[in-house]
């Protein structure tokens, strides 16, 4: 009952300290598979996409007082598709992974976005992860290998001294914890997508693997914040 009260209320065009303080607490709840019953409806999960801005197709997010609104109602859909084989085959029914990779394309040069990137890339880290339909797909359809790998070299802050040679900054201090966070998701999320990629066919593909190949070595030579972060980077 109270998580429908709560996507009630969400559905309505509320206050953004209410939508936050609403999908705070769904987060929470949603952390448990018996009240996720109500939860996992095709309308439900529109409405959290629809805070999460996946289902517009503005050119940019221009609202930085949203973020705060996308970025919790990302982490309800993470736990919900993580809780809950319904709302998986939902994700496949409602093109979740096509709209995933269009927001981060929108991240893309945009200030105050780390969060809203991490938890899209660990939504594609799920989906890909749980949906065998959904790897096809991202790999297939969605240039999600392209998509990934760019979200990785914008993480890294890579820059390029040839094709496929990255510059070495022995200088350079330790990535921040959120670079460091996105970072990790961005890899999770290629290790799924690339899983079966046994055969390289076409020369676009072989361009994208070398690509990869080359920001995967600038990882290897990169630090995070600390010891342990730095550890599951690599």
């Amino acid at each position: 009952k109270l998580c429908e009260e709560i996507l009630n209320i969400l559905e309505n065009d509320t206050k953004t300290s209410c939508q936050v303080a609403c999908l705070e607490a769904l987060r929470i709840l949603s952390r448990d598979k018996k009240v996720l019953v109500p939860v996992t409806t095709k309308k439900n999960m529109q409405i959290l996409m629809r805070l999460a801005k996946l289902d517009t197709m503005e050119d940019s997010l221009e609202r930085v007082s949203e973020y705060p609104v996308i970025v919790e109602a990302l982490k309800c859909l993470c736990n919900i598709i993580f809780n809950s084989a319904v709302a998986q085959k939902l994700s496949l029914e409602l093109n979740l992974a096509a709209m995933l990779c269009n927001l981060l394309k929108k991240c893309k040069d945009q200030q105050f976005v780390d969060d809203i990137k991490c938890f899209d890339l660990r939504l594609l880290f799920l989906l890909s992860l749980l949906h065998t339909d959904i790897r096809s797909q991202l790999r297939q359809e969605l240039q999600g290998m392209q998509v990934l790998t760019q979200a990785l070299e914008s993480s890294l802050s890579v820059r390029w001294t040839a094709e496929y040679k990255a510059a070495e900054d022995h200088d350079r201090p330790p990535l921040s914890l959120q670079e460091t966070d996105c970072a990790i998701e961005a890899l999770k999320a290629l290790f799924n997508v690339t899983l079966d990629s046994w055969n390289v066919h076409s020369k676009n593909e072989s361009h994208q693997f070398r690509y990869m190949a080359a920001i995967l070595r600038h990882c290897l030579l990169t630090s995070g914040p600390t010891e342990d972060k730095t550890e599951e980077l690599h």
